[in-house]
């Protein structure tokens, strides 16, 4: 992950129907409005390299969950993530988002009330966000490109016994994807206040001297019934997995989860991680 050090951190809330319902997180936007009912209702930073506060610790890992030292609750987040490339106008306005990778991503998030930006529950130290080290190159982020076949999936192993996180869905089911999620990111970036529980990105991005990178988590998927009510403990076992469905399916991914038999492999991008208590 050392290859991400110097690149800036962001994720989108809110681009999945239903799941800001299901985290308990609706009330924390009662009062940002979108002009689309269906549209994602912001960005939050994660990681901002160079920062001298928590938000400047980097926190991602291909193998570890490390939970925060208070005790609070953690819930897995299963998305994907984009590495993008940004290009700004000479105002220093984003001008363009390039999607060039992706590969599954735990946008693992602390449950509590009371946090007054969504970035609080989003980095408390080390190995606290999940990126999988298979990357796969994305031809078009369009309509036609490969992105159209893959599917996520995503598990929970505890003592021997394996249940899904999140449905196992298209990643075409995101509300806003390709083009229509790109220029609302570059819109969004360019426009979001520091109101409620968002903060404005583009300012940041000035101080972190306009970084020619971004790892951008596009949103976490439903959880199922189990997914919801559950949060993470030591040793769990978290799977992510972004698969081919020209090449994979559902019912032979359960299986090799449940089996411990090999994941890797063409048409997957694999996110395992331990859970670790700090404690």
């Amino acid at each position: 992950m050392d290859q991400f050090k110097d690149v800036v951190g962001l994720g989108i809330a809110g681009n999945f129907a239903l799941h800001l319902e299901q985290a308990g997180e609706m009330e924390d936007f009662k009062d940002v409005v979108t002009e689309d009912e269906n549209a994602p209702k912001g960005i939050f930073p994660f990681y901002l390299p160079g920062f001298d506060n928590q938000l400047g610790v980097f926190p991602l890992s291909s193998d570890t969950l490390i939970l925060p030292k208070e005790d609070v609750k953690v819930q897995v987040e299963p998305e994907v993530g984009l590495v993008c490339e940004l290009s700004y106008d000479e105002d220093g306005k984003i001008s363009k988002i390039t999607p060039t990778h992706f590969g599954a991503y735990n946008d693992a998030s602390i449950r509590k009330e009371g946090a007054k930006k969504i970035s609080e529950k989003k980095n408390w130290g080390v190995c606290s966000k999940g990126f999988s080290k298979t990357l796969i190159e994305i031809d078009k982020f369009q309509s036609g490109g490969v992105m159209d076949r893959w599917h996520i999936a995503s598990f929970l192993k505890r003592d021997g016994n394996v249940f899904r996180c999140g449905e196992d869905v298209p990643l075409t089911g995101y509300s806003y994807f390709y083009e229509k999620l790109t220029q609302w990111i570059q819109n969004q970036i360019n426009t979001q206040k520091d109101f409620g529980p968002l903060e404005a990105i583009s300012e940041y991005l000035g101080v972190c001297n306009h970084p020619k990178q971004a790892i951008i988590s596009i949103g976490a998927t439903r959880y199922s019934a189990m997914g919801e009510n559950s949060f993470v403990q030591d040793a769990d076992e978290i799977y992510i997995v972004l698969y081919d469905d020209h090449i994979c399916c559902p019912n032979e991914v359960l299986k090799r989860v449940m089996k411990n038999l090999q994941l890797e492999g063409e048409g997957v991008s694999l996110l395992k991680q331990i859970v670790k208590d700090p404690k």
